[in-house]
């Protein structure tokens, strides 16, 4: 994972909008949802590090995750943004793909 610029989290979000991603959120310590499909209608992106990122959803819907400092694009396409504390564990994680994520 490499740190989050805003042109390049701005870039890869947006081919997500008008179409409906599997998402994975997790919240850290203590939630997650995993395989959830929404459309998302549109990306919006915040901060200046650590960042938030908000997708308005079909139907009235929101979903938003604040803390993210890092992303990758892994190798089956997936966008995988997380947000890691001053010692480097996980805080939260939001996640899209196309496909949906293993069980």
């Amino acid at each position: 994972m490499r740190p989050i610029r805003l042109e390049e989290i701005t870039a890869l979000l947006s081919p997500y909008e008008g179409r409906s991603p599997f998402m994975h959120i997790e919240v850290t310590p203590g939630a997650f949802v995993r395989n959830v499909q929404a459309t998302v209608v549109q990306a919006y992106v915040r901060g200046a590090g650590p960042f938030r990122v908000a997708l308005r959803l079909a139907d009235d819907g929101w979903t938003r995750v604040e803390g993210l400092t890092h992303l990758t694009v892994d190798e089956e396409g997936r966008l995988l943004m997380a947000g890691h504390d001053d010692k480097g564990r996980l805080t939260c994680a939001l996640q899209l793909s196309l496909e949906r994520f293993p069980a």
